[in-house]
C-alpha cells in the first residue's frame, strides 16, 4: 500500500477556512496561542511549499500585411 504525502500547513490551514466558511463553528487560533503554528513551521513551510507555475504567455500570431 503506497503511502500518502501528508499535507502541508498551508493546505491545511486553507482547508480550515473551507469548513469554517461551511459552518463548522471551528475558529482560528490566534497568533502565538497555544496549538497554533510557529513563526519556525511558517518558515519551513515556505522553504517546501512549491511554487505556482507561471502562466505561458500565448504570443500573437503576426498579422499577415496584405499587399
Amino acid at each position: 500500500m503506497p503511502a500518502k504525502k501528508k499535507q502541508g500547513l498551508y493546505a491545511n490551514i486553507h482547508a480550515k477556512q473551507e469548513r469554517i466558511k461551511k459552518g463548522s463553528g471551528e475558529k482560528m487560533r490566534k497568533p502565538n496561542s497555544k496549538g497554533a503554528p510557529s513563526d519556525e513551521a511558517f518558515r519551513k513551510a515556505d522553504k517546501t511549499a512549491t511554487k505556482p507555475a507561471k502562466a505561458a504567455s500565448k504570443k500573437q500570431p503576426a498579422s499577415k500585411k496584405k499587399r
